[in-house]
């Protein structure tokens, strides 16, 4: 019962792995169609050759906007831009990531859980709860202090950095502007700073009209220069299959890995326990019992790891989620494929034991 009781422990700890595993990347999966989904966009213009802001660098004027809106069944555009910074807060770094956008226009956060929306064109930002800010808080971002004017929550970049909101005007200032030891540099070889060149955005997003068709508005773009355009559902498919697409890989790889050596953890304790019991084995067949009997009987015990192992692990990890770094997102249809994935394991790893109980002679049952 001891050696049983230990197997179950170690097994609920290899099985909650996996679990957490795939909520692991459940969670990335969540987290990068995030920002993609927020803004509640049907049509991403970004710059030709390119695929989008999340995927690759894309830089194309701010006046695009106003060429984007004036399109039949566009109900409305906006400018964005996204960076990811850090920053010093209280005693220690706080990385985020930046999104600029027009207040007032599409791009900007989907709900705001305390505080308010952004009312002034400069210096205000809205914060994710991640962040660790508060409302009223003043934070140093580049060269200035921010006020944090509202919280949301569950904003995230696919790198897990909580994101902050802010003007489409500071944005472009944080991450166009040059730094004052650059600038320096360029007004000592002559070149002069063009004001013109910060009014640059990485995409500019619309909503269309309940009618319009979002694959004419894409190939009416494609046919202007220097431009590209995606729908909201290409756009997420190149999130899942590019930006995320290697932590696919690797969490399944390490999950096939799990399962296996869970396989051969089964079996051989199965095996051990069926050695220790061979004259036990030897009675039964002695007094006359079947062999499916028996096999019954080392099957059961194998499923018994299982079921427990799986019970105990996923208990586990639903007790400790919320305290991993990164968000795990676990879904009932993953824990019921998962549980069906050990038993069939169980099943398989019971083999050793049933062929080593079907060679047991019933005459070790008389032996000294």
């Amino acid at each position: 019962m001891g050696r049983f009781i230990l197997t179950c422990a170690g097994l609920s700890l290899l099985l909650g792995v996996v679990l957490s595993m795939i909520g692991i990347y459940r969670g990335l999966v969540d987290d990068a169609l995030t920002l993609a989904r927020t803004p509640a966009a049907n049509i991403w213009v970004v710059e030709a050759g390119t695929r989008g802001p999340f995927a690759e660098s894309s830089r194309i004027p701010g006046d695009t906007r106003e060429a984007v809106a004036r399109l039949h069944g566009v109900a409305a555009a906006g400018s964005v831009t996204y960076q990811s910074i850090e920053t010093r807060h209280g005693a220690g770094k706080l990385r985020l990531y930046v999104v600029g956008y027009e207040p007032g226009r599409p791009g900007g956060p989907d709900r705001i859980t305390e505080g308010r929306a952004i009312a002034r064109s400069h210096y205000e930002i809205i914060a994710d709860r991640r962040t660790g800010l508060k409302t009223g808080e003043r934070v140093l971002i580049g060269d200035n202090h921010f006020t944090v004017a509202g919280l949301t929550d569950g904003q995230v970049s696919s790198g897990g950095d909580p994101v902050i909101y802010m003007s489409l005007l500071d944005s472009q200032e944080l991450q166009f502007e040059l730094a004052p030891p650059a600038a320096r540099r360029e007004v000592a070889r002559g070149n002069a700073p063009d004001t013109a060149d910060m009014d640059t955005v990485n995409a500019v997003i619309a909503r269309l009209k309940p009618q319009a068709s979002a694959e004419e508005i894409v190939n009416t773009v494609e046919r202007w220069k220097h431009f590209a355009a995606t729908t909201q559902q290409e756009q997420e498919n190149i999130l899942t299959r590019s930006v995320v697409d290697k932590a696919r890989k690797q969490i399944g790889l390490f999950t096939a890995i799990l399962l296996i050596v869970s396989a051969v953890i089964i079996s051989l304790i199965i095996y051990t326990m069926t050695m220790d019991k061979i004259r036990e084995i030897a009675t039964l067949k002695l007094i006359g019992a079947p062999d499916k009997t028996i096999i019954g009987l080392i099957v059961q015990q194998a499923l018994a790891m299982g079921v427990i192992g799986f019970g105990l692990g996923a208990l586990l990890i639903v007790s400790i989620k919320d305290y991993f770094p990164r968000r795990v997102v676990l879904q009932p249809e993953d824990g019921l494929l998962l549980a069906a994935a050990v038993l069939i394991v169980c099943i398989l790893s019971s083999g050793l034991g049933v062929r080593l109980a079907l060679k047991v002679d019933p005459a070790t049952a008389l032996g000294g």
